[in-house]
């Protein structure tokens, strides 16, 4: 499990945007239950739900703009356990998560930039998480 970096999100390839989705809603199942023990994961608990709820809409939205088709009682179901109403939240006054830092979205970018070279995201995949990141993302480890 893992939830990638909210500014991938965009360039993830459609499958992974999927993937994604379904780690969402499993997300929300096990936190419901009182479950969620996964160590990428678990520090959703750790800040309002509303954190989670902007999340799973970037995802929406996602999917949304490249037409793919969701069952939206799922999204439903999210935002009653994440106590939304939409009509009195503004999405875009939410924040992200504070462990989707720079630091995090390098290690998403190696993560996925590892999944390329193993063949698992194709070239014309990569292509755009490439291009959208040459030059930003760089191990400043070795600067």
């Amino acid at each position: 499990m893992r939830l990638w970096h909210y500014r991938l999100l965009k360039v993830l390839p459609d499958k992974m945007i999927v993937s994604q989705w379904r780690e969402c809603i499993a997300i929300k199942r096990q936190w419901e239950k009182g479950t969620l023990k996964h160590r990428l994961v678990s520090y959703v608990k750790d800040y309002d739900r509303l954190y989670f709820y902007k999340y799973v809409g970037n995802i929406c939205n996602e999917m949304i703009n490249r037409d793919i088709n969701y069952q939206v009682k799922y999204f439903d179901e999210i935002c009653d356990f994440c106590g939304v109403n939409i009509f009195n939240v503004a999405f875009q006054d939410l924040n992200n998560y504070p462990e989707h830092n720079d630091r995090y979205l390098r290690q998403c970018y190696y993560n996925l930039e590892e999944k390329h070279d193993r063949g698992i995201i194709s070239d014309e995949e990569w292509k755009p998480i490439e291009e959208l990141y040459e030059g930003v993302i760089i191990c400043q480890d070795y600067i």
